[in-house]
């Protein structure tokens, strides 16, 4: 009883309950298209097992909605952190039940992995794509797209009766080190991302309608690129199609979903002046090149790859897919040389730009990381200057440098815990962390034992749950999930704005 009060008085719980009701409504309404996909393909038992759960989620969420009327419309910063938290692995629990109910696989743990993977854009699998369904492998696509901008964001959206709490989700789901709003209301402003978001994946749809791929493939291969996931319809990838002009497309398009989507407002301002002035897009822009060349001389030079031109094709292409954390792959890059290789994996940690959808730590953290240290070495010499870290000429508060090193901190700690659980098995170090890193920064590609095809069945089951709330800690940025585990996030006393 004493739990219960204190969960009343900790949290708006009938509007908490109201708006997961929302959520569910929407995860329902998004299975439909793999309804469509199971019976023109004729996966009738799926088809089924998709239709009754579609249905069981909008009749539940339905009477939540109608009958569930919160006290207030006000939500604390306690609350957004309970709902994107528990949100999320209610999302991927509802999302999951398709592959239990039909009866493609008898594991939880591996249809909660699939799930995760899905909507955290992490595009690891522990199924053969090759014998994948289509209205499973629509439906994985379906839930990358909707959790590429973030499913709460997109439920934020469309609710603007959130009211003044409604920016408490937003932070929460997207935390971000410059997460400008692009105008007054949050509600308004999730709006226009996902217009933005919509007209990316149309426009790639449509470039990709004119390349050698059928409908289908095109419309895997824009929403799995479009929320950097990297899935593809096929085992070997994008290898598949052996189309530049596919590569091409996929490559901008994952450079354009992992720039700060902010910047596509200040396009839409005709602030030009402002955009080449970013210093996060410019260092982003910058690693790429860099790592191009980097990576295409090692393969040229090392004989790895006869051609400079194929050299520097290949190295284009998975700089891009690892800075950006969209995982796909173009060759078998475990056989290239180790220097690519490492280089991968420092790629793979970095990330892209905050405010977009890949993962990892993100460039502008780097940025600040990189300048605390500069700063650290040169107080060491000079120890009573006093220097001021900037981005973009403005100084960084010190409550941002706080952020930005407790973050680095937690990311390598829960790092390294996941490798730990992982290394239970008794895979090699490099397999096991680079697995954890493919997780946690939601990358869904590894080294090792694991490879370029991204398949983790290898895992046992209990281990397949460690990876897959790896991918939800990650997706959400290490601290969202970290809070609720804290004991005094759920003390009263403790108040929260």
């Amino acid at each position: 009883m004493k739990l219960k009060r204190n969960i009343r008085l900790i949290l708006n719980i009938r509007l908490i309950i109201r708006i997961y009701g929302f959520i569910v409504l929407l995860t329902g309404i998004a299975m439909l298209p793999a309804v469509a996909a199971a019976f023109i393909y004729g996966e009738n038992t799926i088809g089924k097992a998709f239709l009754f759960t579609s249905i069981f989620a909008v009749l539940v969420s339905a009477l939540t909605i109608l009958f569930v009327k919160p006290h207030n419309h006000y939500l604390r910063t306690r609350d957004g952190f309970f709902i994107v938290g528990f949100g999320w692995i209610l999302v991927c629990l509802v999302g999951c039940i398709p592959y239990l109910a039909s009866g493609y696989t008898a594991s939880f743990c591996s249809a909660f992995f699939e799930s995760a993977a899905g909507f955290t854009t992490t595009g690891a699998t522990v199924f053969n794509l090759e014998n994948t369904p289509k209205a499973f492998l629509l439906w994985k696509a379906v839930s990358h797209w909707l959790g590429g901008m973030g499913i709460l964001v997109f439920t934020v959206s469309l609710l603007p009766t959130f009211g003044a709490g409604s920016h408490k989700i937003f932070k929460a789901e997207i935390p971000s080190l410059k997460m400008d709003k692009i105008v007054s209301k949050i509600s308004d402003s999730a709006k226009i991302l996902y217009l933005m978001y919509i007209g990316f994946t149309i426009l790639q749809f449509v470039l990709l309608s004119f390349s050698n791929m059928n409908t289908f493939d095109a419309i895997v291969c824009t929403l799995g690129c479009i929320s950097t996931a990297g899935l593809s319809s096929h085992t070997a990838g994008l290898a598949f199609f052996n189309s530049i002009y596919v590569e091409s497309v996929v490559a901008v398009f994952t450079i354009l979903a992992s720039i700060n989507f902010s910047m596509y407002a200040l396009v839409a301002k005709r602030n030009f002046k402002e955009i080449f002035r970013d210093i996060e897009l410019r260092t982003f822009l910058s690693i790429i090149a860099v790592g191009t060349v980097l990576v295409s001389a090692s393969l040229y030079f090392s004989g790895t790859i006869d051609s400079a031109s194929q050299a520097l094709r290949y190295a284009f292409f998975q700089v891009t897919s690892f800075s950006s954390t969209t995982g796909y792959t173009l060759a078998d890059y475990s056989s290239w040389p180790s220097f690519c290789l490492i280089l991968f994996f420092i790629l793979m940690l970095i990330g892209g730009c905050a405010f977009s959808t890949s993962g990892s730590v993100k460039v502008i953290r780097v940025i600040v990381i990189f300048k605390l240290a500069i700063r650290s070495i040169y107080r060491r010499i000079h120890p009573r200057a006093v220097i001021a870290v900037k981005l973009g000429g403005k100084p960084v508060s010190a409550e941002v440098a706080s952020q930005v090193t407790s973050f680095a901190l937690a990311f390598l700690t829960v790092l390294l815990f996941g490798t730990l659980f992982l290394s239970l098995q008794g895979f090699d170090f490099i397999t096991n962390l680079s697995a954890a890193l493919s997780m946690l920064s939601n990358t869904g590609i590894a080294f090792g034992e694991v490879g370029a095809a991204g398949n983790f069945s290898m895992f046992a089951e209990p281990l397949q749950l460690v990876l897959a709330f790896l991918m939800i800690i990650g997706r959400l940025e290490i601290f969202t999930l970290l809070v609720l585990m804290t004991p005094s996030f759920w003390r009263p006393d403790k108040a929260a704005d």
